[in-house]
């Protein structure tokens, strides 16, 4: 990792929360499947917020940069509808795939997944905001 630009640098603790995810979801499938949980459901998911967690960190970061405080605040509020959309939307599409075979714990597990993506960005901004106005 010796080229890494100050940019790549800044998402690094997001991509660590991806891969080292997928690595212990694909090293644990069979005691994730003996605690009811649908390995490919929390796999997606894990994809989903990785994505919305870059999406929504690349609007905060470039709001950050201008001079009217209410553009951050938008921005904010921006992503967490984006997010709240798109994760309604793939409860509702995985509801409909899996029919009566929906698994409430991987979705409660995918929730908190969410909040480990939500808890990292949230120190990404935070750092950033501090170097911003330090």
């Amino acid at each position: 990792m010796g080229n890494m630009t100050p940019q790549n640098k800044i998402i690094l603790p997001l991509f660590i929360v991806f891969v080292l995810t997928n690595l212990t979801l694909y090293a644990a499938r069979e005691i994730v499947a003996k605690w009811g949980i649908d390995f490919y459901v929390l796999f997606f998911a894990n994809d989903i917020f990785f994505l919305l967690s870059l999406v929504a960190f690349f609007m905060q970061r470039k709001a950050l940069g201008n001079s009217n405080p209410n553009v951050f605040i938008r921005s904010v509020m921006g992503g967490m509808l984006i997010k709240m959309f798109v994760t309604i939307t793939a409860v509702i599409v995985y509801r409909l795939i899996a029919g009566n075979s929906v698994s409430k714990v991987s979705v409660f597990s995918a929730m908190f997944l969410y909040l480990i993506y939500l808890g990292v960005e949230v120190a990404i901004i935070t750092k950033l905001n501090r170097q911003k106005n330090g």
